[in-house]
């Protein structure tokens, strides 16, 4: 593999500078605010004391999410998609994505009959968005379930740690946690969401260009298991740092 540096100066396996910080929010159960390089993601998690109307009755619980975008999250103005009435594709793709993954490492039996909610706003995009949203709104679930439950209890229902982050072929070369420079106009790009132990929730890849082969793909897994593995120390820290407060 390359080690050609890219042109914020990281090395192709390096991820950019990230931080969490635990309840920016006084009102949610848990929020974290978390910062991948200059892509930043407000998320908050919220609980109800009901299900959907579909799972009632049914002695379990549910965990769903929303994702939106703020206008000038972007170089450019985008519009509020409340202001044209309907949520668009990519935001109904990326709402259901963070909520399968959350529900991965959930017991939804131990939940019990209540829904939790998770919501991710994107503050600042470049690039990574939704990766940092899900690695964002377990660090947020987490601090929602300790209002809830006790950590040591039987009645746990967080199973384990989850984290996701972007990785792609750009110049031919696999590089991880894409900027939108390098996103924009890589050959191969790739989203991997993973839990604690090294297993795989959901692998989306797309070739933009040329297809890709078996070597690539693995390279690629590699090196998002890399990335996914600071991330998750990140998380881990963040939260022990909460407890210690």
């Amino acid at each position: 593999m390359s080690a050609t540096v890219r042109a914020d100066g990281r090395g192709n396996q390096e991820m950019r500078p990230i931080t969490i910080e635990l309840n920016p929010l006084a009102f949610a159960e848990g929020s974290a605010l978390i910062s991948v390089g200059r892509t930043k993601v407000l998320c908050a998690a919220s609980f109800e004391e009901r299900v959907p109307a579909w799972m009632r009755n049914r002695g379990s619980g549910w965990v769903s999410a929303e994702y939106a975008m703020l206008p000038r999250a972007t170089p450019e103005r985008t519009q509020r998609e409340s202001s044209k009435g309907k949520i668009g594709g990519r935001t109904h793709e990326i709402q259901r994505l963070i909520a399968r993954s959350l529900r991965a490492v959930v017991d939804l039996k131990l939940l019990g009959e209540r829904h939790l909610v998770v919501d991710c706003d994107v503050l600042q995009a470049d690039g990574g968005t939704r990766t940092a949203a899900i690695s964002g709104a377990w660090v947020a679930m987490a601090l929602a379930l300790r209002k809830q439950f006790t950590p040591s209890a039987a009645n746990w229902p967080l199973r384990q740690g989850l984290a996701a982050v972007s990785v792609g072929l750009v110049d031919g070369v696999a590089r991880l946690d894409l900027p939108y420079e390098e996103d924009s106009r890589a050959e191969v790009d790739m989203n991997v969401v993973m839990t604690a132990d090294g297993r795989f929730v959901e692998i989306q890849s797309t070739a933009e260009r040329e297809p890709f082969d078996h070597r690539d793909l693995l390279a690629l897994l590699e090196l998002a298991q890399v990335g996914i593995a600071d991330i998750r120390r990140v998380q881990e820290a963040a939260l022990l740092q909460g407890v210690a407060r």
